[in-house]
């Protein structure tokens, strides 16, 4: 039951023949604390918010000043399949609310699922360029993308831009934004130098997610205060500049196995040059074919610098390809501080499998994890190599608590099972749990 429901029917419960002398105490409804309010309007969707004012003549207008102007499926209930009415309904909810709207701004959020990129987007972005909007968040579900109106970069203010669905152009004279600390920017179209700039420029920027973009293919970040980064989409190389506070990293390069041979991946030596400007890395996502651009390359034994605080790591490998099994076997060699491995098989090519096999066995050597205690292994098929890496991980994690298994399909499951159990296991309380694909 929502705050407005529950009043409404308090007030309809209050008998006609109430003593008169009611009208003399004090309407709790129409007298709560200004903060109490307050608190009540922000817990409810702008939809509620706005029907509070029919609750009391005091509470005719209270809504008009709130900060989070939200305008979502949930506040914009329109049923209707003719998306010309719906394009006016939502033009004119919005059109109005800014319209009695008073006092500052503070987040304005458009995400609808039938919203497409109307011109009216680029009036309501110039009203709110002439406040202090710190969260903007654009969502076009629907259609084209939508060509961010340039005043948007006039928002000085903002802390956390968003968007979904959008063509961006900075003018010339972009400066960045100076209070930015996060930016999240989704199924976007950019030129590279504008990308770059804009990066490099929000000095302040925390967090950073890119998720399918188009327009560049270099991803050059610069942003010393950089905590947080997810990145998933196509692209030819990374580098990181002055990255040396960033914790948390998840990338995903999304490649279709049938056009590796017309895509760059990188230079020699992607593995080394990747983790150079990382130092305080905790948790790390390989995700997709982001292996495979490691392994580029020269693979060394160990990383120059170890990852002394990469406690949480996270690989997407086929374990058939060579270099992407001596390039997991790094990361795990120069991460001494690891607790927690997450492996997923991807199979594609089949390669000379003994040959993998044999290489990798006269790599198991010397080398302990001496602070690993959660291993998930799924996706495989029993294959040599990818029992050996288990049995390898067994033989040397001394304080393991864990190991799961999942398979990625019944067949041969029960043989797999058995070999598992047979493995030699350096800590004494290991478990192995195994699920069922």
């Amino acid at each position: 039951m929502n705050f407005f429901f529950f009043v409404t029917m308090q007030k309809q419960r209050i008998p006609s023949n109430f003593p008169c002398n009611a009208e003399l105490e004090v309407d709790k409804i129409s007298n709560l604390p200004a903060q109490i309010v307050d608190k009540i309007l922000s817990h409810l969707s702008l939809r509620d918010a706005v029907r509070t004012s029919v609750l009391s003549s005091k509470w005719r207008y209270k809504w008009v000043s709130l900060p989070n102007l939200v305008f979502d499926n949930q506040s914009l209930l329109i049923s209707s399949q003719d998306q010309t009415f719906i394009k006016n309904k939502i033009v004119n909810i919005v059109d109005h609310v800014l319209l009695l709207h008073s006092g500052p701004i503070q987040k304005f959020k458009l995400s609808h699922r039938d919203l497409q990129g109307v011109c009216d987007i680029d009036r309501w972005i110039l009203f709110l360029s002439r406040g202090s909007v710190k969260e903007f968040i654009l969502e076009i579900w629907k259609g084209h993308r939508y060509k961010l109106h340039s005043s948007i970069y006039l928002c000085q203010k903002l802390i956390h831009l968003e968007l979904f669905n959008c063509l961006l152009k900075p003018p010339l004279t972009f400066i960045g934004f100076k209070s930015l600390k996060s930016l999240d920017l989704q199924h976007i179209t950019m030129e590279q130098d504008a990308f770059e700039h804009l990066v490099s420029s929000c000095h302040l920027l925390e967090r950073l997610t890119l998720m399918n973009f188009e327009g560049f293919s270099d991803l050059k970040i610069h942003a010393p205060n950089l905590l947080f980064f997810d990145v998933g989409g196509v692209f030819e190389d990374i580098n990181f500049m002055d990255t040396f506070n960033l914790a948390i990293v998840s990338i995903g390069l999304y490649v279709n196995p049938g056009f590796d041979k017309n895509l760059t991946l990188g230079s020699a030596g992607n593995l080394v040059k990747f983790f150079a400007h990382l130092p305080r890395l905790q948790r790390l996502e390989v995700q997709s074919f982001f292996l495979k651009y490691l392994a580029d390359g020269k693979v060394p034994g160990r990383l120059p610098t170890p990852c002394d605080e990469l406690s949480f790591l996270s690989i997407r490998i086929n374990f058939n390809h060579l270099d992407e099994c001596l390039a997991a076997l790094c990361l795990l060699r120069s991460s001494p501080n690891l607790q927690e491995l997450e492996m997923l098989a991807r199979t594609e090519e089949q390669s000379a499998l003994r040959t993998v096999a044999s290489v990798m066995e006269e790599n198991y050597q010397n080398c302990m994890f001496n602070q690993l205690r959660h291993v998930k292994i799924a996706g495989i098929s029993g294959l040599k190599q990818e029992l050996n890496f288990i049995n390898f991980l067994l033989a040397n994690s001394p304080i393991l608590e864990r190991m799961t298994v999942k398979p990625a399909s019944v067949d041969g499951a029960w043989d797999m099972l058995k070999e598992l159990l047979r493995f030699r296991r350096a800590s004494v309380q290991a478990e192995i749990v195994y699920l069922d694909p």
